[in-house]
């Protein structure tokens, strides 16, 4: 694992490179490359760093989610503006009347993207309906039916289980996994000021003019429900064994968020051909950091990595395939 996170960092564009394997639940292996900051300054990460895991978030605010549709209390069907009247009464969400449930899970609402200008201020507490009356600024991309990634699918659904529960999405994600399953360092910031605990890596991204800038303090409340939360390689690591052994959905439920619809591209899939077979890859990115969690079909063994980077927007997708490629070192070697 080590040299799999030195050969991930031997490029000038990643700062650092961190990441842990599990065996159910044991951790089996670690590795740190690079330096917390640019240029090899700061120091090492340590493998047990916290950093921001991106869109897969996603993946915990949909099974928020999915248990209250097991529960009863919502249903896939549902008309989004039957459960948040609020949006089609104020004109936030076009066709509020006929999007459901299932299509802001699955990404198929059409609903616009909220990230824009509208919501640039690294200050302002932005509250989730700011991000979708943000969204509406904006042409609908493709109509209902159509898969078209958009982060405000995820800030609905966000607000759909605080109306439900009557609890912050932070606060349900504590109760529901972050407490029961033991990842004791995982939280999702609700204020713009709140950073990532702990020492930690640095991502950079280029400016206007093409410089380098740390882009480590990034406004929480622009994420969110859609990509804020911040875990460790353990944390995430519990989360997804669970996720995959069925202890938080049953098959069915869990099935609207592994399976890709028509039209959606498929994450990288796991490389070895033999045991242990992996699923898809589920990563998240942004300004200057790319995070992935790889686990095997039967929820046994989990890979979990972060890079921090100095690149632009253009040249991260790349840095996936070199993590999949770390993965494939790692645990099928001999191919």
């Amino acid at each position: 694992m080590q040299k799999a996170m030195e050969a991930l960092a031997k490029t000038g564009d990643v700062v650092g490179a961190i990441g842990e394997v599990y065996v159910d639940g044991k951790r089996v292996g670690k590795g740190s490359a690079g330096s917390r900051l640019l240029d090899g300054k700061g120091g090492a990460i340590p493998s047990t760093a916290r950093y921001r895991i991106g869109s897969q978030t996603k993946s915990m605010t949909a099974t928020v989610a999915l248990q209250l549709v097991k529960e009863g209390k919502l249903s896939l069907d549902d008309k989004l503006s039957k459960v948040l009247p609020e949006v089609a009464e104020k004109d936030l969400v076009e066709k509020a009347d006929e999007i459901t449930v299932r299509n802001l899970i699955q990404m198929t609402s059409g609903i616009p993207e909220y990230v824009g200008p509208d919501v640039a201020d690294p200050a302002h507490n932005y509250r989730p309906i700011d991000l979708v009356a943000a969204s509406r600024k904006k042409p609908r991309p493709v109509e209902i039916g159509t898969w078209n990634h958009s982060n405000t699918n995820y800030i609905l659904l966000e607000m759909i289980t605080e109306k439900l529960t009557g609890r912050s999405l932070a606060a349900e994600l504590n109760r529901r996994f972050f407490a029961p399953l033991g990842m004791r360092d995982t939280y999702l910031p609700m204020k713009a000021s709140e950073g990532i605990k702990g020492p930690h890596g640095h991502g950079y991204a280029p400016d206007e003019t093409g410089k380098l800038q740390d882009v480590d303090r990034v406004n929480a409340t622009i994420m969110l429900g859609a990509g804020g939360v911040i875990s460790t390689a353990h944390d995430i690591s519990a989360y997804n064994r669970a996720f995959r052994q069925g202890r938080l959905l049953p098959e069915y439920l869990r099935k609207l968020i592994t399976d890709p619809v028509p039209g959606q591209p498929l994450p990288p899939a796991g490389p070895c051909t033999g045991n242990p077979v992996f699923a898809r890859g589920s990563g998240g990115s942004a300004p200057g950091f790319v995070a992935s969690t790889y686990t095997s079909l039967d929820g046994r063994r989990q890979f979990a990595v972060s890079v921090t980077l100095a690149m632009g927007d253009a040249e991260r997708s790349t840095v996936q395939q070199r993590i999949s490629d770390a993965l494939k070192s790692v645990f099928c070697p001999t191919t």
